[in-house]
């Protein structure tokens, strides 16, 4: 997982990247949640969404917003975050110009950031937005959605209300062409604290059926193969 540097528009961002030699491999991009509430890329959930892309056979990074850990630059309500997701996703496509798939993952305000470059990069095949900001963000750029992908928020969130997600999703589902699948995890609030493995396990599922790729051992598994082998 090493760390990356990449010239952005405000200076410095920060990132950690998983490079997938195999030829072709598909590349993924996570992003954050708000910067002014703590969201960094070290985030649990975006940790999540990363290892489970890495399983899967993706060539996948992960970033700091501008003023966020080692990125240079101050916060800026979203254009200047939208412009440090873009280019963070140049330098993902320069670093692997075969992909054959692209997809894009965000958590919160980084899912908003996340549909707001989908509306504006055609190549991106695919996405996954946790706990998207309906309520708090106008989504209506969305019109029409231009990939499938999977939405999902936990049913006990009082920062964005699952009525939110829902009304937003029903809205895109009237699209030609687009599926945008909706997952509601029981239990879990706006952090899916307690609810990660769920979350993850949605996930998973999701990315499977989608992919048709057949993971990699996770760390755990593993390593019980390796001590099974002795």
């Amino acid at each position: 997982m090493p760390e990356v540097i990449i010239n952005g528009p405000a200076g410095r961002i920060e990132g950690r990247y998983h490079h997938e030699p195999t030829p072709g491999a598909p590349i993924a991009i996570i992003l954050h949640p708000h910067p002014q509430f703590g969201g960094t890329m070290n985030n649990q959930i975006v940790y999540s969404l990363y290892y489970t892309f890495v399983q899967r056979g993706f060539s996948v990074l992960r970033f700091n917003f501008r003023g966020v850990g080692r990125s240079q630059g101050l916060f800026d309500q979203g254009p200047g975050e939208l412009s440090d997701a873009a280019t963070a996703l140049d330098w993902l496509q320069l670093a692997n110009p075969d992909a054959k798939s692209c997809w894009i993952a965000g958590v919160s305000f980084g899912a908003w950031i996340a549909m707001q470059l989908l509306m504006r990069r055609p190549e991106i095949d695919g996405f996954i937005s946790v706990a998207p900001p309906a309520n708090l963000y106008d989504f209506s750029f969305l019109a029409p959605c231009p990939s499938s992908g999977l939405m999902i928020n936990g049913d006990r969130d009082r920062v964005v209300p699952p009525s939110a997600v829902k009304t937003l999703v029903d809205k895109l589902k009237t699209q030609k062409g687009i599926v945008v699948s909706h997952e509601v995890i029981p239990g879990a609030n706006h952090f899916f604290e307690d609810k990660i493995e769920d979350l993850v396990t949605a996930m998973e599922k999701y990315l499977d059926k989608r992919t048709l790729v057949v993971p990699k051992p996770s760390r755990k598994e593993k390593s019980e193969q390796d001590s099974g082998t002795k």
